[in-house]
């Protein structure tokens, strides 16, 4: 088994693809080590001490490493752990399989939606599914969608894109921008 890896554009995150899915649905991003405990590949990678970010992607991991951290002693150990992982087909989750499934991601709504904005709601998703999540994927991250209310679109940048130097400029210029233009009830997108 071979594991190769790719830089985003966080300095701090490389994205690592072992050459088979890792998530066949959804994504799932472990902030710190108690949420970590739920994977015990996540837990694994934890365990260095110097990762501070963990996110699975449908063919990729995303690790971020903590502040001051050397990837050059980091990544051999990442891809260590990684190729333990695939090598034993031990399951990604505990008490759960290796598909994942049986784990939902964490895509609660941070606003109570109005029942009227059911189609504006629709068509941003339909943007964010088809344009904004493969741009954001290839980066080593994701989007998930947090609410619309009063013209605001809520999304969350989870795995290398949370806490990357441009991602105001994601949000704001790129993502804002483009459903602005195709949806107009849109007036502007916060973070969540």
């Amino acid at each position: 088994m071979f594991i190769e890896t790719e830089t985003t554009p966080n300095p701090a995150s490389l994205k690592f693809l072992p050459g088979r899915t890792v998530m066949p649905s959804g994504t799932r991003e472990f902030a710190s080590p108690e949420a970590a405990a739920a994977s015990p590949l996540a837990q694994a990678l934890f365990d260095t001490g110097e990762v501070v970010n963990v996110f699975y992607g449908w063919n990729f991991i995303t690790v971020t490493a903590a502040p001051g951290a050397d990837w050059g002693a980091l990544k051999p150990q990442v891809v260590a752990i990684l190729l333990d992982h695939f090598v034993s087909e031990a399951p990604l989750f505990q008490g759960g399989s290796a598909d994942g499934i049986a784990v939902p991601a964490e895509d609660e709504p941070v606003v109570e939606e109005d029942e009227a904005d059911a189609e504006t709601v629709a068509a941003i998703n339909e943007l964010l599914e088809t344009r904004v999540r493969p741009a954001v994927a290839g980066d080593g991250g994701d989007i998930a969608y947090r609410g619309f209310k009063d013209g605001v679109v809520y999304l969350t940048l989870q795995g290398a894109c949370s806490g990357c130097p441009s991602s105001t400029a994601t949000l704001k210029q790129g993502i804002e921008s483009l459903l602005k233009h195709y949806v107009p009830e849109v007036v502007e997108v916060r973070a969540a």
